[in-house]
């Protein structure tokens, strides 16, 4: 059963999530354990290497993982996570797919996987949330 109708109903909710949107990320489609969500890659999300900053790639990856254990558990924070960076990023965008590995009764884990428009893999994460 998900929490939100569709996904314009999740850009809603999510507006409030200032941090995420205010630097152009947004979620693009969402699913029961699942979500999408993307940014255009701009001058101010990268680093003095010219490199996509982590924090933006953690953020996107951290927005997808909010949108999608919060469709299927109402009010779900992060508790732990852990992330592998594995290339930079030669695209123009970059996409973030969670998926639920495990929902149980108190937390849930998700599997976060970032890549660029160019097919790359640019880090994964795996998120536990704590159901509030």
């Amino acid at each position: 059963m998900s929490t939100f109708r569709s996904t314009e109903e999740a850009q809603e909710y999510f507006r409030e999530d200032h941090f995420a949107t205010d630097n152009g990320m947004k979620i693009d489609e969402i699913g029961d354990g699942w979500s999408v969500c993307s940014m255009e890659i701009e001058e101010r999300h990268r680093n003095a290497n010219h490199g996509v900053m982590g924090g933006a790639i953690f953020t996107l990856a951290d927005l997808a993982f909010a949108a999608a254990s919060n469709n299927t558990h109402v009010q779900t924070v992060a508790q732990q996570v852990s992330v592998n960076f594995l290339s930079g990023s030669r695209g123009t965008r970059l996409t973030a797919k969670a998926v639920c590995r495990k929902d149980g009764r108190t937390t849930a884990v998700y599997n976060v996987d970032v890549t660029d428009d160019l097919g790359r893999d640019i880090a994964e994460l795996v998120f536990t949330g704590f159901k509030l």
